[in-house]
């Protein structure tokens, strides 16, 4: 009963907030997960437009910097960031920048879906641990 309890009190905790620590691993995501190099070479952009993107991925060096900019507002790092690259990208490019690291979805709708998806990924594999636990090992297969 007491682990059932806790359980409930863990995924009930999670549920309810998505931590600003996690919103700032989102946003250095947006930074890290892309080779820049690579988008700035594939897009032929001009010198000023690769200065412009590192400077903007530069722009919150580390987390209190971010966190003075995004305390009140966590999530408006992705707004702020994905308008700012098509920006200074123009709209044509931007456009293929999306269809190559993003599979042609807004990037801002992206993160907001991640935010709650790991947590429903995880719920659910615990069920399905358990639910293999009730019913044993050996009925797994057809």
């Amino acid at each position: 009963m007491k682990k059932l309890l806790l359980t409930a009190m863990l995924v009930g905790t999670f549920s309810l907030t998505y931590a600003q620590s996690d919103y700032y691993n989102d946003y250095r995501r947006s930074i890290t997960d892309v080779n820049w190099q690579g988008v700035i070479a594939d897009l032929l952009l001009s010198k000023t437009q690769a200065n412009e993107i590192y400077s903007l991925n530069d722009r919150y060096h580390d987390y209190n910097s971010w966190n003075r900019a995004y305390d009140r507002t966590p999530d408006r790092w992705r707004n702020d960031r994905f308008v700012e690259l098509e920006r200074i990208m123009g709209p044509e490019k931007y456009g293929k920048f999306k269809n190559k690291y993003y599979k042609g979805q807004n990037p801002v709708a992206v993160y907001n879906r991640d935010k709650n998806k790991g947590k429903k990924y995880k719920h659910t594999e615990k069920k399905v641990y358990k639910h293999k636990e009730k019913h044993g090992r050996g009925h797994d297969h057809h």
